[in-house]
Formats: C-alpha cells, sequence, structure tokens
C-alpha cells in the first residue's frame, strides 16, 4: 500500500475548479515534487490534505486511513505535518518555545496534572526541553533557543519552521516552497539539509516549489500540476524534456 494515496480529489470554489480529478500516490521513504504555475492549486491541495480546506470530491488515504475531513490538528496526530510557504512562526515566543508548542499534542501528562503540578507534569516538561534542545541542535539552533523566533535571519527561521514540524514525529512531511526567499547558497544548504533530514528521521517528503535547481536536484519523482490538474508526471530527466512542462510551466528545456 502506498503511504499517501490521492485518487480523484476535486475541489472548488464556487465555479472555480482550484483542483480537478487528482491521482498521487507516494511510497514509503519517497521524495516526490508538486511542481507548477503559481495558481495551479499546489498550495490547494496542501490544504486539503492537512485538513484546512474540506473536498469537493474524491478520497485521500494515509497509512491505510482515511483522513478525509479530519482537523488539522488530527491529520497532524495522524503522522502528517507541513512548512508554509510564508514562515508562520509564533513570532512573539523564544525559538524552543515554538518547538516546545509541537511536542505537547503528544505529552505524556494530563491537564489535570499540569493544574496542580503533580510530578509527572515537571517530569513531562523536562523531557520536552530536553527533546526540542536536542531538535534545534541537529538545526545549530540551539545557541539561539531563548532568542524570540522573529529576530531569527530569514533562512534560520525557515529551519525552525521544519524543526517544529519535525517535533510532531511525522511520517509525511509537506514542504510548501521552503526555499522562497532564499538566495543560492542558502537554497544550496536546504537542499543538503532536505536529504539529510529524509534519512535521520526516515521521512517520506513532499515538496512544493518553484526553485527548479532544488526540485531537480532532490526529488525522486514530480507530478507537474496546470490548471489544477495533473499535465505529468515522472523522473526529473523526464519531466525536465517533457514538452506539455515546457509550454506549461519551464518555459525552456531545464539543463
Amino acid at each position: 500500500m502506498p503511504l499517501l494515496k490521492i485518487e480523484n480529489l476535486s475541489k472548488s470554489f464556487g465555479g472555480l475548479k482550484a483542483v480537478s480529478n487528482l491521482d498521487i500516490e507516494i511510497n514509503q521513504g519517497e521524495l516526490i515534487g508538486l511542481i507548477g504555475p503559481n495558481g495551479a492549486g499546489k498550495t490547494t491541495v496542501f490544504n486539503l490534505l492537512t485538513g484546512v480546506y474540506e473536498k469537493t470530491e474524491g478520497t485521500m488515504t494515509f497509512m491505510d486511513k482515511n483522513v478525509s475531513g479530519l482537523k488539522p490538528y488530527q491529520v497532524t496526530l495522524r503522522g502528517m505535518a507541513r512548512t508554509f510557504q510564508n514562515i508562520r512562526l509564533f513570532s512573539d515566543l523564544s525559538v524552543i518555545d515554538n518547538v516546545k508548542v509541537a511536542y505537547h499534542q503528544r505529552t505524556s501528562y494530563s491537564t489535570f496534572s499540569a493544574l496542580f503540578r503533580f510530578p509527572s507534569y515537571y517530569s513531562g516538561e523536562a523531557e520536552m526541553q530536553r527533546k526540542a534542545m536536542e531538535l534545534l541542535k541537529i538545526f545549530n539552533l540551539d545557541d539561539k533557543a531563548e532568542e524570540t523566533a522573529k529576530n531569527l535571519p530569514y533562512g534560520e527561521q525557515r529551519r525552525l519552521e521544519i524543526a517544529r514540524a519535525l517535533a510532531t514525529d511525522p511520517q509525511l512531511l509537506l514542504l510548501d516552497e521552503p526555499a522562497a526567499g532564499m538566495n543560492p547558497q542558502e537554497t544550496h544548504d536546504l537542499m543538503n539539509l532536505i536529504r539529510w533530514i529524509r534519512e535521520k528521521f526516515k521521512l517520506t517528503i513532499l515538496l512544493i516549489e518553484h526553485d527548479m535547481s532544488l526540485v531537480m536536484g532532490v526529488c525522486e519523482r514530480i507530478y507537474v500540476l496546470d490548471y489544477g490538474m495533473i499535465i505529468a508526471q515522472g523522473a526529473p530527466d523526464e519531466i525536465k524534456s517533457n514538452p506539455k512542462v515546457i509550454e506549461a510551466y519551464l518555459g525552456e528545456e531545464v539543463v
């Protein structure tokens, strides 16, 4: 069974069909790209998968269970986490508190224990602090744990957002334009980071990105959306020479 299977997925906003009869399969451990022009429906697909939008038609099966109709927090608990095209950190919280917020959904103590400050609360908080610091160290952010998130440079905010997503212990990580706003060196570093976290955390990754050097450099398979429909799928070499993709999106063959 695929880890994620999307069948005949459609989403309409009034008379506009943003996604139309979408079929996607992603297997455990794959790193898949989803590309296409602005307005093609890529982020709408992410919003459907993560419970932000309700589908109009179709089915979404994740880890052999139907995830249609779930709330975003329920999707996260099932093992699917995401980042956003526009960074959505808790900007006034500290770096470490941004990560600890994600750990709280799987906390080992009850609300009752937290309210009356039982020993299980203190031990649970200490464990979250330890795990959060370990994760920040992986992303070279441990020395900035107590800084306010909004004061981080842009590239570090991106890394923090990925770290926060990983704190939910996902099986599938959805990255929505992680290289947006990055310079070429930062994009190169991000490419290496994506490869590394897939191996380190045994993740499956679905990536939306406009930077073709990153997409062609890390993705094993690519789906191409145009006007809400899949117009091509295949390995990077197939995609970059596909006439439909060149006409609709790339404009010229990608070297």
